[in-house]
């Protein structure tokens, strides 16, 4: 479980294909300290299994399923990676409720720039658009953000502060960009509760 507050941003050192895996070799600083082989780590909201403790670094696995439903696939050395260490029980909450499950693959349309913060609009899946609602949480490449608007054909808006825009790799995404999403968990839970739900 995280909070969709990113602790760093990582790079990827390097990538190695398995056979229907991928070895990811990530930089690293923060998210060492009490890191060890077996923890869980979230890379841009997809949580992952630490396999090694490098120096400067760490390395994980990406399997197929994986691969198939985020980012990971897409990674190249220099990829920059959110970061964030599961919580621990008796910490601060100060995002949401994450589970590192990406729900789907969203794109970046937009990116306004309103000299205090920014405006970003996704496309994400309509069964993502229709547990999302207007004030509620999203989050995005691992970040945990408050949905300022949600279209009928399914774009989310997000307001994105300067704190989080530069410490985090959404100031390096550019319209098309592809983002992992993981919807409100709440939100999924009541919406498969109603009647007719899928």
């Amino acid at each position: 479980m995280f909070s969709g507050i990113v602790e760093e941003v990582g790079t990827v050192r390097a990538t190695r294909e398995m056979d229907g895996a991928r070895e990811l070799e990530i930089d690293a600083k923060v998210v060492l300290r009490d890191l060890q082989p077996g923890s869980s780590l979230s890379l841009d909201g997809a949580c992952h299994t630490v396999v090694e403790v490098l120096d400067g670094g760490f390395t994980v696995n990406s399997v197929g399923t994986t691969l198939s439903r985020t980012v990971a696939a897409d990674y190249t050395e220099g990829s920059l990676v959110n970061l964030e260490r599961a919580l621990a029980v008796g910490t601060r909450l100060d995002g949401h409720f994450v589970q590192g499950h990406v729900d789907v693959v969203g794109e970046l349309i937009a990116v306004e720039d309103k000299g205090e913060y920014r405006l970003l609009d996704f496309r994400i899946a309509p069964d993502v658009a229709l547990a999302t609602i207007l004030h509620g949480s999203i989050t995005l490449n691992g970040v945990s953000l408050t949905v300022n608007a949600i279209s009928d054909d399914h774009v989310c808006q997000v307001a994105v502060i300067p704190f989080t825009w530069e410490h985090t790799n959404l100031r390096t995404l550019e319209p098309g960009a592809r983002v992992n999403v993981e919807g409100d968990l709440i939100g999924k839970y009541v919406r498969r509760m109603l009647p007719g739900a899928s």
